[in-house]
């Protein structure tokens, strides 16, 4: 394969899992031998130290603040002279709509990763960039459906596995960490790891767990910062079970928590396909989550998991109970949701997937938006 110059557009390196994704996959780009770098809008960041290898351009001299705010952004891919453009999150599509006319050289490739509402200059990039990627069959259909792009130009290519488990690391994290929070092996911890935005619906989880049965043991964390933490940890406290939820913050490695953890616990009303559910199946956890998009493609229903209606905190509860009170089925559904996970979701394959489009992008038969089959992961 030829080696390329690939350039992923970011916007800010904050502690998603898209961010993580492009730091992913500009890794695994590097290591085939090609020329990945990444361009970001903002310096720094949550997940600017984890970069590695990775070189970097931030567009803004000093950090303002501002996601949308992209001086010299056509200058700067110019100069760059990728063969491939790779956009990643809402701003860097909103800002990048332009970049399929200013280097028309290059091959803009989009991504849908998000079930949230779209801006319309996100919708511009989808149209006019030479293909888009989606990281659900549920979001490639958004795109074939109401926004109407052909079958031709879009593929399905899902997110990689970031943390991958380390087996004896994570049996000395288990201990450790239930020792220091003073728990028992018995008792059964729910984890969410996310960023607090409403759209994630920690409050679901909280109200979810004040239903559980008055004798039963359990501890909920949460992992992850945002703008709802605060109402997140009133509630609690207003629900009476501050004493069994524990607010972790930021973590730059989660593995250990995942360990740590026997049931993954997941109450979004939008997502496109959840990394969170993704890595706690890696890590044996079964999983309770909401039917938002893409988690049907993350679990397997039944199987590794129990899926309830979203903003049912009622549901929710009864998963939660019916899981928490049979340490075997927790075991059990783990063991499924591994192999699943593992294989589904390996890192080096989906690197491969988007180096194979990259390819047929750049051949010669490529002329505009008319282009061969789309690739599926």
């Amino acid at each position: 394969m030829t080696s390329r110059r690939i350039l992923i557009v970011q916007d800010f390196l904050r502690s998603g899992g898209t961010e993580r994704q492009s730091i992913h996959l500009a890794r695994e780009f590097r290591a085939r031998g090609h020329v990945a770098s990444l361009l970001t809008f903002r310096p720094g960041g949550a997940l600017d130290g984890s970069l590695g290898d990775v070189p970097r351009v931030a567009l803004q001299p000093f950090d303002t603040g501002l996601n949308w705010f992209a001086p010299g952004l056509g200058r700067a891919v110019r100069r760059a002279a990728p063969d491939v453009v790779l956009l990643m999150g809402r701003m860097a599509h909103a800002l990048g709509a332009g970049l399929p006319s200013a280097i028309p050289a290059a091959r803009v490739v989009a991504t849908l990763r998000t079930g949230k509402p779209l801006p319309r200059r996100y919708e511009l990039a989808l149209r006019r960039s030479a293909h888009v990627v989606a990281n659900s069959a549920e979001s490639a259909a958004r795109l074939l459906g109401p926004l109407g792009l052909p079958a031709d130009r879009v593929s399905v290519i899902h997110n990689a596995l970031v943390f991958q488990p380390v087996s004896a690391a994570d049996a000395t994290a288990r201990s450790a960490l239930r020792e220091r929070e003073g728990l028992s092996d018995g008792t059964p911890v729910m984890l969410c790891v996310g960023m607090f935005r409403p759209e994630k619906n920690q409050r679901a989880l909280i109200e979810a767990a004040a239903r559980l049965p008055a004798g039963r043991d359990w501890r909920l964390w949460f992992v992850g910062d945002g703008p709802e933490r605060e109402a997140c940890a009133a509630l609690c406290r207003r629900l009476g079970v501050a004493d069994r939820v524990r607010f972790l913050g930021f973590q730059s490695d989660p593995r250990p928590l995942y360990a740590a953890a026997d049931l993954a616990v997941l109450a979004s009303r939008a997502e496109s396909l959840s990394n969170f559910l993704i890595e706690a199946q890696a890590h044996g956890l079964p999983a309770v989550a909401a039917r938002a998009t893409g988690v049907d493609e993350c679990v397997r229903e039944g199987l590794s998991a129990r899926l309830v209606p979203p903003d049912d905190p009622a549901a929710m509860a009864e998963a939660m109970q019916a899981y928490l009170c049979d340490p075997a089925e927790r075991l059990r559904a783990g063991r499924l949701g591994t192999e699943h996970a593992r294989s589904a979701f390996a890192p080096a394959a989906r690197a491969d997937d988007y180096l194979r489009l990259f390819e047929r992008l750049r051949s010669p038969r490529f002329v505009g938006h008319t282009s061969a089959a789309s690739t599926s992961a």
